[in-house]
């Protein structure tokens, strides 16, 4: 990722493009083509991904009391096929499609949320926890069908889960006998975490993706300025 002046973003109805990176709708896909330097030690990265989805839902929830930051979950469950160039590499598996958008930077409504996705042997369970800088805590559960269709669910229990490496705290959701666990933590810095878990839902051993953010440290100016280096920034 890079950040960009708005010059560099270009929009249609099936494509949107930021620099020389770019994903659009082809066909039954959804295809990612990116072109970036990575920081803070500058090295290319190009390549493809192929997002195949196996189903698509039109449901969108509202985050905040007024609306002004909706999240979509267009394709809960998809077959992601990856192809780089550069460095040299390709893999398939499992993946997930969804979408944020809002009115306002995401740490003016939000302290913080955990976020999770469980694949079962037949549904998709998602579950969002927000806690918002105003009013009460927003929680969703959903079951998403193979169909699409999308219908609420009682919450599991939430266990804490071990700090990241920042000492970030997170905790996900999980049934009170067999607990989620950290397999792996896939990212870590100072205000973001993506981990793989594992644990049971309904019965079932699921297959967990879960992802703390803390917009509370992301507002901190020490964090703002060590944004850059992570993320590149291109002027022109």
């Amino acid at each position: 990722m890079t950040e960009r002046r708005r010059t560099a973003l270009h929009r249609e109805d099936t494509v949107l493009s930021i620099g020389p990176s770019s994903l659009a709708w082809e066909d039954d896909a959804v295809t990612i083509r990116f072109d970036e330097v990575t920081a803070p030690l500058p090295r290319r990265v190009r390549g493809t991904v192929r997002l195949y989805p196996s189903a698509l839902t039109g449901a969108s929830f509202a985050l905040d009391a007024d609306g002004r930051h909706i999240w979509r979950p267009l394709a809960p469950r998809a077959r992601v096929e990856v192809t780089l160039d550069d460095p040299a590499c390709r893999w398939r598996g499992a993946g997930y499609f969804d979408m944020n958008a809002g009115a306002e930077p995401l740490e003016r409504a939000f302290c913080s949320w955990d976020w999770s996705r469980a694949h079962l042997p037949r549904d998709t369970l998602i579950f969002y926890d927000v806690a918002r800088r105003v009013g009460e805590p927003h929680h969703l559960a959903l079951r998403i069908r193979p169909d699409g269709g999308v219908e609420p669910i009682a919450p599991p229990p939430r266990t804490p889960l071990p700090p990241t490496g920042w000492r970030m705290a997170r905790t996900a959701r999980g049934q009170a006998d067999d607990a989620p666990r950290v397999l792996r933590t896939l990212e870590d810095t100072p205000f973001y975490s993506r981990s793989q878990l594992a644990g049971r839902l309904e019965g079932e051993p699921a297959e967990i993706v879960h992802e703390s953010l803390s917009l509370d440290r992301l507002r901190s100016p020490i964090v703002r300025a060590m944004l850059p280096f992570r993320m590149p920034r291109v002027l022109g």
